[in-house]
């Protein structure tokens, strides 16, 4: 081996006595927790996930740069997600709600925006559609539909689903995109029975919506993407 790195064997068994610098040790330490965080989230966490729950979670001292230098290091990184991709229709002739959310994302209260859009899930039966509702204080899911085709009833069930879960009152903002199952009568009929105020993104600006985009690339990434479903029931229930 010494042969192999042209060092003397005398210079290799100095090294190997060498007492360990403070900084190292610290390094060696921290990089125990990183890997030990980055396995037990099943590798979906990069440096600045992980960070956040070494530093303000954990409250074991690291800065950011400290972290992301140790993962590049040691080759440890976290699973990529993939492009979006369009799922809904706005080509269609029902009239759109005006974008009275504009990017306003952060509230002081539960229920007083909730934000609304439909992903897609492979399985060996077919596509299997998902339309969720998260509320914007919370960032929690408030309402879920599940069903094998994107139908108008499926956006209802999940709306139907988080008015009774949560029994909004008057002034409620519910923003989507533009897609024909947030845009149909039955879907603005039950906001305007429950006086909920519609909301819709502009025309192709997908940021418009960006936390419920956000929402679907992490369970993509840290769901669907790293497993295949044989039938639809099965990945409603890992869902």
């Amino acid at each position: 081996m010494c042969r192999a790195v042209e060092v003397s064997r005398s210079g290799y068994y100095a090294f190997k006595a060498r007492l360990k610098s403070l900084n190292r040790i610290n390094n060696e330490n921290l990089l125990i927790e990183i890997r030990r965080v980055f396995w037990d989230n099943n590798r979906n966490y990069g440096s600045p996930r992980i960070w956040d729950q070494l530093r303000n979670k954990e409250q074991i001292p690291c800065s950011l740069n400290r972290v992301a230098h140790l993962m590049h290091c040691n080759n440890l990184v976290a699973i990529q997600r993939h492009k979006f991709r369009a799922t809904t229709n706005s080509k269609h002739n029902y009239p759109v709600w005006p974008n009275v959310l504009n990017r306003n994302f952060t509230v002081d209260k539960p229920n007083a925006v909730w934000v609304t859009d439909i992903t897609y899930i492979w399985t060996f039966e077919g596509w299997l559609y998902l339309a969720a509702i998260l509320d914007l204080y919370s960032r929690g899911i408030v309402g879920l539909a599940m069903d094998k085709t994107i139908a108008d009833t499926l956006t209802l069930q999940a709306l139907t689903q988080a008015i009774l879960r949560r029994s909004p009152h008057k002034g409620l903002i519910c923003h989507s995109d533009r897609g024909s199952q947030y845009a149909c009568n039955d879907f603005k009929t039950l906001l305007a029975q429950h006086e909920i105020i519609g909301s819709m993104s502009k025309k192709g600006d997908c940021w418009d919506n960006a936390v419920a985009e956000s929402f679907f690339h992490t369970l993509k990434v840290e769901l669907i993407h790293r497993m295949k479903f044989r039938t639809r029931e099965e990945a409603k229930k890992n869902l």
